[in-house]
């Protein structure tokens, strides 16, 4: 079908008959419809229930969308594709996936069982037949379209072939993610880059948890997507439906199935043929030859009539996913029925609803399964066996070639470049580091990406971006420097540029570096990004950052400035919470350094443990623009391994020291001058600068966790190793320009007390005396709690 979808096009060819192909795809589709079923029913009603809790799944919501990804998986996917499934379809996909031979009939009756398929799509714990996890909804749809922007970024590169056709980043949404606003941010910020090769397949059954959705959200979903450049086709009427309105009266019943509000077509849905009948009548008393047509059809085939939507019409489906004319983003408003085919369709309770056992038992008979045969794959299936053999082999050889890729590493250098200088901050070193990266060229510094909300200037990565340029799909030359207008900053634009600049959408930054830290897998060739935001920022966007991690992406996060130290900006700009974030994220490893010297040596390792497949992860730098004297010092190996292990002794104490100073990050000249207004007092006093609580605290969680079943090895965790010198009646202050609970449990490790310092409300503009005055973490308050900390406070 030809089409011209500049505008909004709605889908409404007249069918032309089915083929031996389709009425194979139609079996499939039933026999996908039965397997989510029933292995949502075993869970709920048939598996052990041992501690009495719901497994739940969503019988209603899959079916919905079964007709759809049977016409994807079985038959429109290349081995290139890419596909986000929407959470609630997570047991159609394993059913998918079960037929084609990728799944196992163990892990489906295991499904949302410790060990089974999960409940919704998850790349890491369901293996290779996932592209992007989906739990959390709208971020699945959204990262299609930064995999779209990665896949431009590598092929205008040449790191992957121009030549050979591009992988569709695909999404199967639920209409209800529409109401998610990352959503809308996702699509304005990936339209200023003019992303190709995207499909969003909307599932518009039209009800939510709660209930129906609003009867205009269509055209909403049209304008908006159409303002962003997309193609937008509407998939309304199957082939019934078609049919009937070529006949007598046939223009009536389709004004009045458009006229027909969500609710009351639901609620239709649900009471059948009966039902129908009744509003029809009511609604068009005097329309004889609509209520002729009508009366042309049985109860059963006019409740298939009214339910034949375009998102359950197989032909429709392939049709228009055919109709496709460009490699422009397009989005597909399929109109589906929430439960299509079982007792439980329309109702609108029916999000979270189960098939009692009775319904199921008549469902069972319904789709001809014998009892026993349950888990078979060709069990009640008629027609051509041999044709549904064919589809599922050929789509198996598809799925075969779309698995997770593997990327070689990138080759690191001994050292990261380092100059010293006698005054630095760590944000400023971190630019300086990729500036000099840049020059020097190599490996890595071609695998390197960077990207940034808006902040690319203020988080120092304006040198990178100067010698490597923004990427983008079209030259566009700095229209300040074509003027000759003197500039720091030199903003040509081109596809061969290493840095993607966003808009100020931190919900986009994490889903590009989620993106980009999955090139690898998911289009066999690495890359190392790097996103910089600022730190009291990273809340805004922490659903996408965890979604990022459990991904498994891997990327370095460079959140800077941090803390109170940015004391003019106020409370609003003033980071608290996020050393805990860190601590707290799983696959992301978190550092906070002191010193310039000490950023060369974990970024270093950060380069490396992104590419570590088995053990490793992503990295969050917490860095500071404020300048510190910097030591005199040439770091050893010792030093530097106890660096990237999470601390090391700035002074180490004497055996059996009763206080120690623990600090982390740009507090250290308050450490630093406490500490030495102590030494003549406290002789023996230690100071330990802490690079990172995270890696301290979760290496010394693992150890005693594993002590629990014996299995440590008699191994000692680095923290336990730094203690080992303090007296056991030492007491320890801890101080951090950040939550205090970050390293108050540093006194656990050895039963030691603390005092710990640091802040636990809003920040508030002032200078630093004032503020650190004020949050009582400036030297005089750090000497204070050390003088005064003593077993009697406690007692």
């Amino acid at each position: 079908m030809q089409a011209k979808l500049a505008e909004n096009v709605r889908y409404d060819n007249a069918w032309d008959g089915e083929n031996e192909h389709t009425r194979a795809l139609l079996e499939i589709e039933d026999k996908v419809r039965w397997l989510a079923t029933w292995t949502i029913h075993h869970a709920n009603h048939l598996r052990e229930s041992r501690d009495g809790l719901k497994v739940g799944g969503h019988q209603a919501s899959c079916a919905s969308i079964t007709t759809i990804m049977t016409a994807l998986y079985m038959h429109e996917l290349r081995a290139q594709d890419r596909v986000a499934v929407k959470p609630h379809a997570s047991p159609v996909l394993h059913a998918i996936q079960y037929l084609l031979g990728n799944q196992t009939k163990e892990k489906l009756a295991g499904f949302r069982a410790f060990g089974g398929a999960q409940s919704y799509p998850s790349r890491t714990k369901d293996g290779s037949m996932i592209d992007f996890s989906t739990g959390s909804v709208g971020l699945g749809a959204a990262v299609t379209n930064f995999a779209a922007l990665t896949q431009d970024y590598l092929r205008h590169k040449d790191i992957i072939s121009s030549e050979e056709d591009p992988g569709r980043m695909i999404a199967l949404v639920g209409d209800a993610e529409l109401d998610e606003g990352n959503i809308y941010e996702a699509l304005l910020d990936t339209w200023k880059h003019d992303i190709r090769n995207v499909w969003w397949i909307i599932d518009y059954n039209r009800q939510s948890l709660d209930g129906p959705v609003n009867e205009d959200l269509f055209r909403i979903i049209g304008r908006f997507f159409r303002a962003v450049g997309w193609n937008v086709i509407t998939v309304k009427y199957g082939k019934l439906q078609r049919a009937a309105f070529a006949k007598p009266g046939g223009s009536s019943l389709r004004r009045w199935i458009n006229s027909c509000p969500n609710d009351i077509y639901s609620a239709l849905t649900f009471q059948g043929a009966a039902a129908w009948r009744k509003k029809i009548r009511e609604d068009q008393p005097d329309n004889a030859a609509l209520l002729e047509l009508i009366e042309n059809y049985g109860d059963d085939d006019l409740q298939k009539l009214m339910t034949n939507l375009g998102g359950h019409c197989m032909e429709t489906l392939i049709e228009a996913f055919a109709s496709v004319p460009d490699d422009k983003p397009t989005t597909f408003v399929c109109y589906t029925v929430k439960g299509y085919g079982l007792p439980l369709q329309g109702h609108k309770d029916n999000h979270a609803g189960l098939m009692n056992s009775q319904q199921f038992a008549e469902f069972q008979k319904s789709c001809d399964v014998p009892e026993g045969d349950e888990w078979s794959h060709f069990a009640g299936l008629k027609g051509d066996l041999e044709e549904i053999k064919q589809i599922i082999e050929d789509a198996s050889l598809v799925s075969d070639g779309a698995g997770h890729k593997h990327a070689r590493k990138v080759v690191l250098p001994e050292e990261l470049p380092f100059t010293e200088t006698d005054k630095a901050s760590t944000q400023e070193t971190f630019g300086r580091i990729l500036n000099d990266l840049a020059k020097a060229g190599g490996d890595l510094a071609d695998r390197i990406v960077t990207t940034s909300p808006d902040v690319t200037v203020s988080t120092n990565l304006g040198g990178w971006v100067n010698h490597q340029g923004l990427f983008g799909r079209e030259r566009k030359d700095d229209a300040f420097r074509a003027n000759k207008v003197p500039s720091m900053q030199k903003w040509d634009r081109h596809p061969k540029g290493q840095h993607v600049e966003l808009g100020i959408a931190e919900n986009n930054l994490f889903l590009n570096l989620a993106a980009l830290g999955l090139a690898g897998s998911l289009f066999g060739e690495r890359l190392l990004p790097i996103g910089t935001l600022y730190d009291p920022f990273i809340s805004r966007g922490l659903d996408a950052l965890n979604y990022a991690c459990y991904q498994d992406a891997r990327f370095m996060l460079v959140a800077t400035p941090s803390g109170i130290t940015l004391a003019p900006e106020g409370g609003a700009h003033q980071s608290i919470s996020t050393p805990l974030i860190g601590m707290g994220q799983p696959g992301l490893t978190s550092f906070e350094p002191a010193f310039a010297d000490e950023v060369p040596v974990i970024m270093g390792w950060s380069f490396a443990h992104m590419q570590d497949e088995d053990e490793g992860g992503s990295v969050y730098l917490r860095l500071s623009t404020r300048q510190l004297d910097q030591p005199n010092r040439t770091l050893d190996d010792k030093t530097k391994d106890d660096i990237v292990r999470g601390g090391y002794w700035l002074v180490p104490p004497a055996s059996g020291t009763s206080k120690i100073i623990v600090f982390s990050g740009a507090i250290a000249p308050e450490a630093l001058k406490a500490f030495d207004d102590l030494k003549a007092k406290i002789p023996d006093i230690g100071l330990l600068s802490v690079t990172s609580t995270d890696r301290l605290y979760n290496e010394w969680q693992d150890l005693e966790r594993a002590r629990l079943i014996g299995s440590d090895g008699g191994k000692t965790a680095h923290i336990e190793d730094l203690l080992k010198p303090l007296a056991s009646d030492a007491r320890i202050v801890t101080v951090i320009d950040g939550h205090p609970a970050a390293l108050a449990w540093v006194g656990g490790v050895r039963g030691h007390a603390v005092a710990p310092l640091g802040i636990n409300s809003f920040g508030q503009c002032g200078d630093l005396i004032d503020l650190f005055d004020h949050y009582r973490i400036s030297d005089h308050w750090i000497s204070k709690a050390a003088e005064r900390f003593d077993r009697k406070i406690l007692d």
